[in-house]
């Protein structure tokens, strides 16, 4: 409050200096435009003035040159009037108002009173806003959440259980601080929590907070950063003072990596504003002052910039890695996201955690939430199956393009594609089986083979690399065996490229040529721009790369030669399956079976009632 008056003394100060500065700028410019009355009535004589204005004492004039001033009338002049009127002079009569001494000084005072009165509401407002106003660019932007406003819990994290044990343990020390600090144990002042975007990583530090029941401040690493130099800086000091105020209590910085990035990274190696802030980041977490029970939790989906002081103990101690959940982490999840919403029996969340390998729990809750959309859009009371089935494809492919109008040859050309790829895929060992076959245009593609493996694959095969190899160049001979070389399309284009891609990573990284050996050949993929690494080293001689071009060419005709093969044996499947195709659009699993067996196709369900 004293520098509330302090401030407020001083502005009144600059507002009577500036009010007696412009006062006196006034009276010196209307004393400076006074001349004598004499001088006006020669004025009058040499017909020098165009229009006068005239009250109980002064006379304003305006000249034919357009100069203006004043004179005052020092007596009674009988003859002015008739003076003014032979020379044609306008002549305009002016109302004498009287101003008591209490207006004038109001009229004198009003820009001070106004300025006054804005300062006292601009203070006051910055007071009730807890110093949030313009003027507080360097305060926290934290948002601080207390202890009862969290209501998520570890129950409510599905997914990532070893994350929740690693971290279960800062829940133990936050409730029960004596319990570790009578064994003379620290726990972890910082966490940095790494995983790829969607894993839950926020959620996970928010369940922390409610389990724990302490105060919560959550900031992004962008809210750290402004134009103005210094701010970051202020903002993590203030971050970290209003934090100790309410110690126990957990700091939550997410996407830390926009602020934490490795320092003399950027262009010209300058000291910039982010540097600045990362550096008192750096002081304030691990520095002379102690942070007794303040924890730091951050998430980042790119540890591989982080400035490695950042890293070292004493700082983030501990880096827990939130990663994709496994099949029955989708299960969970999906279990979860599904109790919120009314289900159909006929509903398995295994078959759905089966088909959705690499889905992030921000994607399954995507997932519930499609089908949910799809269900309603249909009036119906509970989501089915179907419904599940539909928003899967969406989310993978896109929508449907119902309004693509194709040509008998296209559809049937397209049937054949994919009927390809599902015939060489049930054939070749150790490949995923067929789950569904669409002839629905979605997003670009004209038609989608889907393969559903039976479990989370970590590693693969050379055995089983061959084989996809094999099923991805079954569309394309599909093709080339019906309608010959020269009618086929540019449909396969994406095949061709995941095959070769295949190819040149089993010779250049994964060491399945006999002829090279297991070596590594494949350069760097990262583009090491900013750390001013511009050129390239080849690892390899050029004899070396035309022999790894001989050995990649080896094995795509190899499996080329293969693919061609079985479908040449299998050629009335091939043609069954392009007419269920083109009949039923979609066929699934069930249906690939009966074409496979070479029996009658039973009729897919793509339909139900409301219920």
């Amino acid at each position: 409050m004293n520098d509330m008056v302090k401030n407020l003394i001083f502005w009144l100060v600059i507002a009577i200096a500036s009010m007696s500065i412009f006062q006196s700028y006034h009276y010196s410019k209307i004393k400076n435009n006074q001349i004598d009355y004499s001088s006006f009535i020669s004025d009058i004589k040499h017909n020098k003035i165009n229009e006068v204005k005239i009250n109980k004492k002064n006379i304003y004039v305006i000249k034919k040159d357009n100069n203006r001033y004043y004179t005052h009338i020092p007596m009674q002049d009988h003859k002015l009037l008739n003076n003014l009127l032979k020379k044609n002079i306008k002549v305009t009569g002016l109302v004498s108002k009287h101003k008591g001494i209490f207006t004038s000084i109001i009229i004198s005072w009003f820009p001070m009173f106004v300025l006054v009165f804005f300062w006292f509401f601009f203070m006051r407002k910055i007071q009730i806003n807890g110093g949030k106003g313009a003027l507080s660019f360097g305060n926290s932007k934290a948002k601080e959440f207390s202890t009862n406003s969290i209501k998520i819990t570890f129950n409510d994290v599905a997914g990532c259980d070893e994350a929740k044990e690693e971290v279960r343990e800062l829940v133990d020390y936050l409730r029960e601080p004596k319990r570790f600090q009578k064994l003379g144990g620290k726990i972890p002042k910082g966490i940095l929590m790494i995983g790829p975007p969607g894993t839950g990583k926020t959620l996970l530090a928010r369940a922390i907070a409610g389990e724990a029941k302490v105060p919560f401040f959550s900031i992004s690493g962008s809210d750290f950063v402004e134009m103005f130099v210094g701010i970051g800086a202020s903002r993590v000091r203030d971050m970290f003072a209003q934090s100790r105020k309410s110690a126990p209590c957990i700091i939550f910085i997410d996407e830390i990596d926009a602020v934490g990035r490795k320092r003399g990274s950027g262009l010209g190696g300058g000291h910039d504003e982010r540097e600045q802030t990362l550096n008192q980041m750096l002081v304030e977490m691990d520095g002379f002052e102690e942070n007794e029970s303040i924890i730091l939790i951050a998430a980042t989906n790119r540890p591989d910039v982080l400035d490695p002081a950042l890293l070292r103990p004493g700082r983030f101690d501990r880096q827990v890695f939130v990663g994709l959940p496994d099949i029955r982490g989708r299960k969970d999840i999906l279990d979860l996201h599904m109790n919120k919403v009314p289900i159909s029996k006929d509903v398995d969340s295994s078959i759905l955690a089966r088909s959705t390998p690499g889905f992030s729990g921000a994607d399954l809750s995507n997932l519930v939430n499609e089908a949910a959309l799809i269900a309603a859009k249909f009036n119906f009371n509970v989501i089915s199956m179907l419904e599940f089935e539909k928003a899967k494809d969406k989310i993978l492919m896109g929508s449907e393009r119902k309004s693509m109008i194709m040509s008998n040859f296209q559809k049937e050309s397209t049937a054949y594609h994919e009927a390809g790829h599902v015939i060489v895929g049930r054939i070749v060992p150790n490949h995923d089986p067929a789950h569904k076959v669409t002839i629905i245009p979605r997003g670009r593609a004209l038609g989608v083979t889907f393969f559903l493996p039976k479990e989370d694959i970590l590693s693969i095969s050379k055995n089983k690399l061959e084989s996809q190899i094999s099923t991805l160049y079954g569309g394309r001979l599909a093709e080339e065996i019906i309608y010959g070389k020269e009618k086929v399309s540019t449909g396969s284009y994406n095949d061709i490229k995941v095959a070769t891609e295949l190819a040149r990573n089993m010779i250049t990284k994964w060491g399945f040529s006999d002829k090279l050996g297991p070596l590594l050949y494949a350069d760097s993929d990262e583009e090491d721009f900013l750390s001013h690494n511009f050129s390239k080293n080849k690892k390899f001689s050029d004899n070396t790369a035309k022999i790894i071009d001989e050995e990649v060419k080896l094995l795509i005709q190899k499996n080329y030669n293969r693919a061609r093969k079985i479908l040449n044996d299998n050629l009335d499947i091939l043609h069954s399956m392009k007419d269920a195709l083109i009949k039923y659009e979609t066929i699934d699993s069930k249906q690939i079976d009966d074409l496979m067996n070479r029996k009658e196709v039973r009729i897919p369900i793509n339909r139900r009632e409301k219920k």
